[in-house]
């Protein structure tokens, strides 16, 4: 009943916002007493605040995968990475959005794990770029912090406007990022 709060409540508050979004709504829409709601969240900024987790969660467990494989070097890495993040916001649509539209809703106690966990997925990134540098196959001369702020900007912002069925996969999509980010636009010779 958990999981089905959370469908339902992601599927609200895509379409109406969180301050819009009701607890009476999301229970008459599940056909359940708001004593249910209650059973499982102490109130709407717990749930908020699950619904983040979990997205964040997921992103950090396969960001962990990718990066514990020894067979690609820095770059397949980031080109993997790239393409996660772009394949859960077709997988994730909704939550994606969420994650990233509804986090200013989040009261300072709640927002504090959040943020960590956001903080780790940047981190960990930063470090791939960092490997990167050391191995030779980045560019020494760029701030690493800065590059991944910029990577993410990419990335993140897709969720607004990237749309999965239309004339670019998600896969095109990684490869356009990841030329752009390691080629930038300037015509070759």
């Amino acid at each position: 009943m958990k999981e089905k709060i959370m469908d339902i409540s992601i599927h609200l508050f895509d379409k109406k916002g969180f301050t819009e979004t009701s607890i009476q709504e999301i229970v008459e829409t599940l056909g359940v007493t708001k004593g249910t709601f209650y059973y499982y969240f102490k109130n709407k900024q717990e749930l908020l605040t699950d619904i983040h987790l979990h997205f964040i969660e997921f992103l950090l467990k396969n960001q962990q995968q990718i990066l514990e494989d020894e067979s690609k070097d820095s770059k397949e890495k980031l080109r993997a990475m790239i393409h996660m993040i772009l394949t859960s916001i077709k997988d994730r649509k909704k939550s994606a959005r969420i994650f990233f539209r509804e986090m200013r809703n989040l009261e300072p106690n709640y927002l504090d794990q959040n943020v960590k966990k956001r903080d780790q997925f940047r981190i960990n990134m930063q470090a791939l770029l960092e490997e990167g540098i050391r191995n030779g196959e980045f560019d020494d001369s760029l701030n690493p912090n800065m590059v991944t702020r910029g990577i993410l900007g990419i990335t993140n912002w897709s969720y607004y406007w990237f749309d999965p069925e239309g004339d670019v996969s998600e896969e095109q999509l990684a490869d356009i990022y990841l030329n752009l980010i390691l080629n930038g636009i300037i015509k070759r010779e």
